[in-house]
């Protein structure tokens, strides 16, 4: 499919969305639309697939213009949109999550499931997905999941797929297989527009990139003509001369060490220390048991067996109230449901660390919530309407950067950073890399876990690496690389 979307122009009362966005996808190519939050993507992708309906503009698929109004003229232009998050029904059987809506009937009006199985199970094959359509969606991986989303992009026929973070909760393992899938499909003719965080897997999958900022197209670049730098520079608008900005610091007493950590089915014999300055990166596959061991450290998941020591004293950490006692925070990978409550302010989700410091007679003081919050507004720079303003309002990057605060208002001197930067654009991760290293400086002692190789090599002094429940290696910076680190953590 060839698709031009030219001067598309939405405004939502008085804010203008989109003042001047295009893209151009041409036949049989993975496009990258690319940009910071806020920046107009998912409203361009939503007037496409008839969320929202244009204000000004013009959109041509395979050169007629199409009148795009509702999402079932989309799927009628044989359009499809999979979701990061992706939209799924646990309760129900693979079969009826791909056929929702859409069911197949028999000549007396009832539901045809063999049909529909038969249908299924040959989308399903094509993509080299060997389950029976009838268990249940929630059975197998998220990964698988997000095959059985593309499998029923097939199902309608689609000719252009567009994929919003596809990658943003698969292992390295599942994301090879996604990958294959859309080469193979971009080779059937099929056409992508893939919207990524993640610069490597852009450059490493894609044809051709398009970028926006502030609701307009700044410039489209092949990937064989452009670089991280420069497509970095379109972004944000201005050059982010190191994109890992790390911080040279001697480390300084050890603060947290663990002997032998030990959870039945979650992980083995954890041993490791983190200095006071220094950042230790966490690597390895997803599953390999990095989450576990962070929770158990916290006291959210605390450890059957094993030592934990707090400065050369062993401690019992049963709770997060333990362990924020002892100086403890944790900033966890699952921002939503963990690290934030979308209903909530800005300034509420702030207290939520800390309650106890923002009442006055047993009574919360606005005064004290919103001046805390208008500080680390400052410190941060987190950008909002107002301390009032629901955090759901704000970006992923913001969002985060509320999350930090809150950490930072208990003043850690102990801090595990769980994933800190997914779901961020690039020019929330260097302000994010600059707290970071901010706390290194002020001598906090940091973990990192982090999905993203280039992240950890980039910001860690050195290097744990996780395996099958086991921590199998500890890399001083100087002697890590992707290679090694990617060797122990899927060989030990």
């Amino acid at each position: 499919m060839e698709l031009v979307m030219s001067n598309i122009k939405k405004s939502f009362d008085e804010v203008k969305v989109l003042k001047h966005a295009q893209i151009h996808v041409r036949p049989s190519e993975v496009h990258a639309l690319m940009g910071e939050n806020g920046a107009g993507k998912s409203t361009l992708m939503k007037i496409l697939t008839g969320v929202y309906t244009k204000d000004e503009g013009e959109i041509r698929i395979n050169g007629e213009v199409a009148q795009i109004h509702s999402i079932k003229d989309s799927e009628k232009s044989k359009i499809a949109f999979i979701h990061q998050e992706l939209n799924v029904l646990n309760e129900m059987s693979i079969v009826d999550n791909m056929f929702l809506g859409r069911e197949i009937t028999n000549r007396w009006g009832f539901v045809d499931k063999k049909k529909m199985e038969k249908l299924a199970t040959e989308k399903l094959q094509m993509l080299g997905l060997e389950v029976n359509p009838s268990i249940s969606i929630k059975s197998i991986s998220v990964g698988k999941r997000q095959l059985v989303e593309i499998a029923k992009a097939l199902l309608l026929d689609a000719e252009l797929i567009i994929m919003d973070e596809p990658t943003a909760a698969l292992t390295e393992k599942e994301i090879r297989l996604l990958f294959q899938v859309i080469r193979q499909l971009k080779s059937q003719g099929k056409s992508f527009i893939y919207i990524s965080h993640r610069m490597e897997e852009i450059f490493e999958i894609c044809d051709a990139i398009t970028v926006m900022r502030d609701g307009t197209f700044i410039g489209e670049k092949k990937k064989a003509d452009t670089s991280f730098d420069e497509i970095v520079k379109m972004m944000v608008g201005y050059d982010l001369s190191e994109r890992f900005p790390r911080l040279e610091r001697e480390p300084g007493e050890v603060l947290l060490e663990t002997k032998d950590l030990t959870l039945e089915g979650r992980f083995e014999n954890v041993s490791f220390q983190v200095r006071a300055g220094e950042i230790l990166g966490f690597s390895g596959l997803m599953g390999a048991g990095r989450t576990d061991v962070m929770h158990a450290i916290f006291g959210s998941c605390p450890a059957a067996k094993g030592k934990i020591y707090i400065r050369g004293k062993e401690e019992k950490i049963n709770s997060p109230k333990t362990a924020k006692s002892l100086g403890i925070g944790f900033i966890t990978e699952d921002r939503k449901n963990e690290g934030i409550i979308l209903n909530f302010s800005v300034s509420e989700n702030l207290m939520l660390s800390a309650l106890k410091d923002f009442t006055t007679s047993n009574f919360i003081s606005d005064k004290k919530r919103l001046s805390e919050m208008e500080k680390y507004k400052k410190k941060l720079n987190i950008k909002m309407a107002s301390p009032n303003s629901k955090i759901a309002n704000l970006s992923g990057g913001n969002q985060q950067k509320v999350v930090i605060a809150k950490w930072l208002h208990t003043n850690p001197s102990i801090l595990i950073l769980d994933e800190p930067t997914r779901g961020v654009d690039i020019g929330a991760k260097k302000e994010i890399y600059e707290i970071i290293n901010d706390l290194k400086a002020a001598g906090v002692a940091i973990i990192l876990v982090s999905s993203e190789l280039p992240e950890v090599l980039g910001m860690c002094d050195r290097i744990a690496v996780m395996r099958e429940k086991r921590l199998v290696k500890i890399f001083e910076r100087d002697e890590a690389n992707q290679e090694n680190i990617m060797d122990f953590a899927t060989r030990g």
